[in-house]
Parts: C-alpha cells; structure tokens; sequence
C-alpha cells in the first residue's frame, strides 16, 4: 500500500519536532561574556612572589572556564608597588598582589598583619585569628575608616624571615646600632628602636642599593626570593631567625564595585581558589625554599643563627612600639586585643600539643655519638 504524501500541516510538524529533538542532543554552549580582570602584583617578575601570584590567578581561571579572566602584571607594569591599595580601590586596576604592611603608612595597625611576634603566633595560626577570630572585620573596618572600596583576602602563610643581609655577621644587639637597614612595616620602628637607620624600599630596589653601599644591610623574606633577586652577589652574611616578620602573609585585594558586580557564583570561585592557593603556597615554599637554601650554601654564602641577645632585643623594641602605637591609634589597641585574646588560648593549646620536630629530626640526621 503507497504511503499518502504528508500535508503541509503535518510537515510543519514534523520539522518542529526534528528542530526540538535537536535542540536537546546537541551540546550546551555558554554564551556568557568573558570578565577580564586586570591585576597587578608588588613582586618583579622573576620572584616566587609573583608565581604565586600568577598561581592563585591560574586556580581562579581553570574553575571559572571562559567566564573569568585574572591577568597578572609584575610590579611596576600600572603603578610602584606601594601604590597598590589606592590603585585598586580607584579602579586603576581591578585588583592585586601584596602584603598588607606595605599599607602601613595609611593605618599603623594594618602591619599588625605581618609586622612583630603576634604573640608568640606562627603565621598559620596569625591566618586562624583572621578568619576565625575576628580580624578579617577589622581589616575591613580599617579599610572603610580610609575610604578603601576594596575587598581583600589574607592567604598564604609565609615561613619565618630572616633577619636579613649583612655584609659582616651581627653578634650582639651593639651590632645593629648605626647600621643603614632596609624593611617595612612595623618593623621600621623596631629597628629604629634598636639603633638601626631604616630605609623602607620596595622589593625591587633593595639588591642595587645594597650593591651601592646606600645600605649595610636588608632584609627581604625569604631562600627563594633571596636568591633569585641576587642578594648572595652583594653579600655573603645571612642572619637566620627573627621575630620583625615571623607571623606574615600574602594579601590578595579586588576593587570593590568590580567584585561586587560579579556573579554570586564567581565570587564563591574566587572564595575557594583562594583557599586553594594558600595551601598550595605554604607547600611550594617548603620544596622551593629549602632547595635555595641549598644552592645558596653552594654559592658561598655563610648562616648563621641570629643571636638570642638580638632577639631578645626586638622584642623589648616590639613592646615599647606596640605601646606608643596603641597610645595614639584606637584601632591599632583594637588589634592587638583581638590577636592577644586569640593568641593566648589557641598558643597554649599549639604548645601544649606539639612534640619537638626538632629532636626526631636530630635522631634521624644529627651527628651521631660514636
């Protein structure tokens, strides 16, 4: 029996079906523009700094697909590294990479971020007070009382700092006194306490003016960063220990409008990529900095172990510091309150429970008694 032709009505009906039909099997492809957001870092390009940087935009971008874009400039590629705060809150760049205490000179208490002994707090556990024990709000508090539009994340803790750089080892406390010193932060006016003439430059300065005698001595953070920015070329003295920057972390900041603009579900991605990027920063510091210490050691350069007397020292200058800067600034005391009450229960327990690494590690790789 021959099929009857269908009626137009009919294939209209039919073709609407295929279309459909065709619609639900072919892939789903987003039509959601792109955000490119441009950032800056406070790091030259060749430091680890600005890897993690760079590391933290990467996490953001692979989970974001094509609906985000992080790019991130080396210091210098907008405005000088100090500039940064105001240059994101301004929207001159949609966001960066620092440290807070290179904002110290807008807010003393800012540094407390980095600067000093955080009571006795490693910087794992100066990042447990900030976002379990309420510095993230005071961070934010700060930032309004200077009319900052910026949204910031603390991440990152970094390993202990050296004392830094000499050109001739440090003994004693008498050593520091006279010495043209590079730092920042609150550290400034430790070391000018302890005698020392400071010289706050950015990262990428310091190697030139220590090869220029404009400075005897700086200080920078830490193996890797060290190395690469050529210290052990200027100097063959590197003083390990020191409580000026024991407690620091990295801060990555948004322009406010331009984050807030932003779906609710890039913001949780930018949330969890910088969770993300801290862990992953406190491993690669590990691996990469103990593998430049090494190298240093090749390359002629001499350790030594900070002195206690000197360390002692800094903190009786820390003491005197906090107290003046407590005087004259409310949200400074603020601060250090919320870090002494964290600081005093979440230390004990830190102290109480930790066993000596120190003593397996010498049992395993100390020199042996015959």
């Amino acid at each position: 029996m021959a099929q009857r032709p269908a009626s137009p009505r009919r294939r209209n009906l039919l073709k609407g079906a295929a279309v459909a039909a065709g619609a639900l099997t072919a892939p789903m492809v987003s039509t959601a523009q792109t955000t490119s957001l441009r950032f800056q870092s406070t790091w030259p390009a060749k430091d680890i700094f600005h890897e993690y940087a760079q590391d933290f935009a990467k996490k953001v971008n692979d989970m974001a697909g094509n609906r985000l874009k992080i790019e991130v400039l080396p210091a210098g590629a907008v405005v000088p590294a100090f500039q940064l705060l105001e240059a994101v809150s301004k929207g001159t760049l949609d966001g960066g990479h620092g440290v807070i205490a290179y904002h110290y000179g807008k807010n003393s208490a800012l540094a407390l971020w980095g600067s000093g002994p955080a009571y006795g707090m490693d910087p794992n556990m100066v990042l447990a007070w900030h976002h379990y024990g309420g510095g993230k709000a005071l961070v934010e508090e700060i930032y309004k009382s200077l009319n900052m539009d910026v949204v910031t994340y603390l991440y990152g803790p970094m390993p202990t700092q050296p004392l830094g750089w000499f050109k001739k080892p440090v003994a004693k406390a008498e050593d520091m006194k006279g010495l043209k010193f590079r730092t920042v932060g609150l550290a400034v006016d430790v070391f000018t306490d302890m005698g020392v003439a400071v010289n706050p430059l950015p990262g990428g300065e310091i190697v030139p003016a220590l090869d220029r005698g404009l400075i005897d001595a700086a200080e920078f953070n830490n193996a890797s960063s060290d190395r690469v920015l050529g210290f052990a070329d200027v100097a063959k003295n590197c003083m390990l220990q020191s409580f000026h920057q024991s407690g620091e972390q990295f801060e990555i900041l948004f322009n406010g409008p331009k984050y807030r603009a932003l779906p609710q579900e890039l913001r949780n991605i930018i949330d969890y990529g910088v969770q993300a990027a801290s862990a992953d920063m406190s491993w690669k510091a590990i691996d990469r900095n103990s593998k430049d210490y090494e190298e240093l050691k090749k390359e002629g350069v001499k350790f030594y172990k900070t002195p206690d007397a000197i360390l002692r020292q800094q903190l009786a200058s820390w003491d005197k510091t906090i107290a003046k800067k407590a005087a004259e600034n409310p949200l400074f005391k603020k601060v250090l309150d919320s870090q002494r009450a964290f600081a005093q229960r979440a230390g004990q327990w830190q102290n109480d429970y930790t066993v000596d690494y120190k003593m397996a590690f010498n049992h395993y790789f100390g020199a042996k008694k015959s």
